[in-house]
């Protein structure tokens, strides 16, 4: 069986649910004062639907509530994206005058953006960075993200899982994403932004989107930053994956599917990563971001991984860097 545990929270899954039961019995007689809920229906606010074609759908329709009547928007007109650009400091800009609590407002959307809704990933990411002293234009981009929220409320992940336990990794860089939104004068105004996502079986399992903590003087540099940084992330999932399925009884075909892809469409990034030749361009972080060229192979063994040239159109990284207009967006989500 597995145990998923989430401080005092778990789901427990076995192929026999009187395993479950005996587990809970002797859980029980060692003193843990448990509660048995029923199925694995809902799990930490997150609602499992599943769908006549196979598929499971994920939704936090709850906590949309929560979060629209916390900032009293229960009846606000709906929007279409979740962010209209890039969101800067403002320094001279107005203080925010909204009622309610800037920091509870961004937590919740934090919550909601890495469980179930991808789609505001960007958006949060960049309300987030102005807890301490938001400035009104933030308060409204706030706002922006949850009157999409309105809209799309009963909205939420659908995942299928292909039957393979293939991670697959697909990673992207916005080359100096905040010029001329930032004052010049400020460090950030150079910075980048990474943003990944790593699908399990074609399913979304984790996804960023974050500046880079150094600033890089080209687009090369940033691509290979995100790649870097993003293996960081997939490499221990697949040993953890492999850990994991040692001790559930899985067929050789099902075991023989475990294998680590990155997914690359930068060319200068790929072919460094790939062919791991140092130029005189590229030789001067050689050991903060090259530590992964001992695990690129076939992506077969228990730390390896193959990373492929991607076309930018097939990027699924691509909306986690910037906002998008409505179409492109849409494309993307629904």
């Amino acid at each position: 069986m597995m145990v998923v545990l989430y401080v005092d929270d778990a789901g427990i899954g076995a192929k026999d649910p009187a395993d479950i039961d005996k587990l809970i019995e002797e859980l029980i007689e060692l003193q843990f004062e448990l509660k048995k809920e029923g199925d694995f229906n809902e799990f930490l606010g997150i609602k499992f639907d599943k769908r006549k074609d196979g598929s499971v759908e994920l939704t936090q329709t709850g906590l949309i509530d929560k979060v629209l009547e916390a900032a009293r928007m229960t009846d606000c007109n709906p929007n279409r994206i979740p962010a209209t650009g890039p969101l800067g400091k403002d320094p001279d800009g107005e203080p925010m005058n909204e009622e309610w609590n800037y920091r509870s407002i961004v937590g919740m959307l934090m919550y909601l953006s890495t469980n179930t809704r991808p789609d505001i990933t960007f958006a949060v990411s960049q309300v987030a960075r102005f807890s301490s002293e938001p400035k009104q234009s933030h308060g409204t981009a706030v706002k922006t993200i949850l009157r999409y929220l309105k809209r799309t409320c009963t909205k939420g992940m659908i995942i299928k899982p292909t039957g393979k336990l293939n991670l697959d990794l697909f990673v992207d860089a916005n080359f100096c994403g905040l010029y001329n939104t930032e004052p010049h004068t400020d460090p950030n105004s150079d910075r980048s932004r990474t943003r990944f996502i790593v699908k399990l079986s074609n399913c979304p399992l984790i996804w960023r989107s974050q500046l880079q903590t150094s600033i890089t003087c080209s687009t090369l540099e940033a691509e290979y930053n995100a790649l870097s940084s993003a293996l960081k992330t997939l490499i221990p999932l697949k040993r953890l994956l492999i850990e994991a399925t040692d001790h559930v009884e899985l067929n050789n075909g099902i075991r023989a599917t475990i294998w680590a892809s990155a997914f690359e469409d930068n060319q200068g990034a790929y072919f460094l990563a790939t062919n791991q030749r140092i130029t005189s361009r590229t030789r001067w972080y050689l050991n903060k971001w090259h530590w992964f060229w001992q695990h690129v192979k076939d992506g077969v063994g228990s730390e390896t991984v193959a990373i492929h040239e991607l076309d930018t159109l097939l990027q699924d990284a691509d909306y986690f860097t910037k906002a998008q207009s409505c179409e492109p967006f849409k494309s993307n989500h629904f």
